[in-house]
């Protein structure tokens, strides 16, 4: 008996397949809207029909927000997305994931091409972004020379900042020839090196009004150039490739002038409130320093210098006198003590026994004689006293109790 499958399975099965189908990972596709439906949610659900299919769509929320125009039925479109399957409702359907009138789809579709190429050859790095001067001396604005635009932008700028030196490099802004001669303008003033920072402007438009600042040479003059751009380009909602290249993107001309220069009376007002800090700060630094040579002034040793020198002076010469009187002390204790060293030496001493009258008897070999035993009869002898020495001949042994 053959496999059977739940109706799950299949379906997993299915969505599976259609999910690992590269094809169907990302397709552009184009029809009619039909049974538009915006949800509570934020969701839109919709069909695209043609003469002969139909498919269910869903965009949701977070990309629908995007959207620049409202979606109406009957409206022809062009969808991107990728195909999955739905398994609550058994059916397939795109899911969107941007969306442009049928009319400009072609543009559309060839703006994401170019944007996807100069993103990945690094035009748009954060890393190649250049700083925008805080306070630029000069100011070079690419734009139409006769239209609101650049009028905008001088009134804003002398607003902020009176007599600001704008230089103006008239261009085409729309139409076959604009792009080359925008590019031409950023090639100029980098040549001529007159200017700190450029304005890119142009008013809105159409897709199509706007397409020359989608151009891929333009975008590679913006990144080269040396001076740091501000592209100002249609309105907020309108997003070019000079928005992506340049190093800073104003949503309107007008903005684009706020930015690119302070105003002169905040900008005055942030220096006086910098000179008050730098005032306080200095006045703060040299009272806590007169203060310090105040009390350094008033102290003691400086206004008795010698009194500290003749203190010290007085407790050397404790020291010296507290030193001589320790050192005669020890000096008599010693004295003292050598005086009964050689007391006690002295009375030990032969010579001092000697002095009372005893003597020292030798033989003549040297010896000494401390008892007759071993004397005979005509032995010489030699006698120490205390002033000297004699000779002389045993005569007689007489012993000890007259024997």
């Amino acid at each position: 008996m053959e496999k059977t499958l739940t109706v799950t399975e299949l379906t997993t099965y299915i969505k599976q397949l259609v999910d690992s189908d590269m094809l169907l990972s990302n397709v552009w596709i184009t029809g009619e809207i039909s049974n538009y439906k915006l949800h509570t949610s934020g969701h839109m659900y919709f069909s695209l029909k043609d003469q002969g299919a139909v498919i269910k769509c869903v965009m949701f929320r977070t990309q629908n927000s995007r959207l620049r125009f409202r979606p109406e039925e009957g409206m022809r479109v062009l969808a991107r997305g990728y195909v999955s399957v739905y398994p609550q409702g058994g059916a397939y359907q795109l899911y969107v994931d941007a969306m442009q009138p049928d009319g400009t789809g072609a543009l559309y579709m060839a703006y994401e091409q170019l944007k996807k190429k100069l993103e990945a050859q690094g035009i748009f790095d954060a890393s190649r972004k250049k700083k925008i001067p805080l306070l630029p001396q000069a100011i070079g604005v690419i734009t139409s020379p006769t239209g609101a635009v650049i009028r905008d932008i001088i009134h804003v700028l002398n607003r902020r900042y009176p007599n600001t030196r704008v230089f103006i490099y008239g261009a085409a802004v729309q139409g076959a020839e604009a792009a080359l001669q925008l590019a031409n303008g950023i090639r100029y003033f980098n040549k001529v090196k007159n200017v700190d920072v450029i304005i890119l402007a142009r008013g809105g438009g159409s897709l199509e009004d706007l397409w020359p600042f989608n151009d891929e040479d333009l975008a590679i003059a913006i990144s080269k150039s040396e001076i740091p751009i501000i592209s100002a380009v249609g309105h907020e909602t309108d997003f070019s490739i000079s928005d992506f290249a340049a190093d800073l993107r104003a949503p309107t001309p007008s903005a684009a002038a706020e930015l690119v220069i302070p105003e002169k009376k905040a900008l005055k007002e942030i220096l006086t409130t910098n000179e008050k800090r730098l005032f306080n700060c200095l006045t703060f630094g040299l009272k806590k320093e007169r203060d310090r040579l105040e009390r350094l002034q008033n102290a003691r040793c400086m206004q008795k210098p010698l009194e500290m020198i003749n203190q010290k002076r007085q407790s050397l010469d404790v020291v010296e006198r507290n030193l001589i009187l320790h050192g005669r002390a020890r000096l008599d204790r010693t004295k003292t003590s050598l005086k009964t060293v050689i007391a006690k030496l002295n009375a030990l001493s032969p010579l001092t026994v000697l002095s009372r009258g005893y003597g020292v008897i030798e033989n003549e070999d040297g010896k000494l004689v401390n008892s007759v035993k071993g004397l005979k009869p005509g032995d010489k002898l030699v006698i120490t006293m205390s002033d000297g020495k004699l000779s002389t001949v045993c005569d007689k042994i007489l012993k000890a109790g007259g024997e």
